[in-house]
């Protein structure tokens, strides 16, 4: 037990713990744009999925069709 205390000691006394304690906030606030970004991709997938279940034909073809829309066709730049 007396060695934890002089590694707690260390860590407090050196000033790694609180850079070490940024650090792990930062990894946290980056997973949490990660998850942010699955769950939005998550939403699209399931965007072309239900009508597929569904069998809605019309909206799948209507779907497919936007996607390839947006693909094909590079944006037009606006004027500046």
């Amino acid at each position: 037990m007396e060695s934890l205390k002089m590694f707690a000691r260390r860590f407090r006394d050196s000033g790694d713990l609180e850079r070490r304690v940024e650090e792990l906030e930062a990894e946290v606030q980056e997973c949490r744009q990660l998850n942010l970004r699955l769950a939005e991709l998550t939403d699209v997938v399931m965007e072309l999925l239900l009508p597929v279940a569904d069998r809605d034909e019309a909206r799948v073809a209507e779907l497919l069709q936007s996607y390839r829309d947006s693909v094909n066709d590079p944006p037009v730049p606006g004027p500046r």
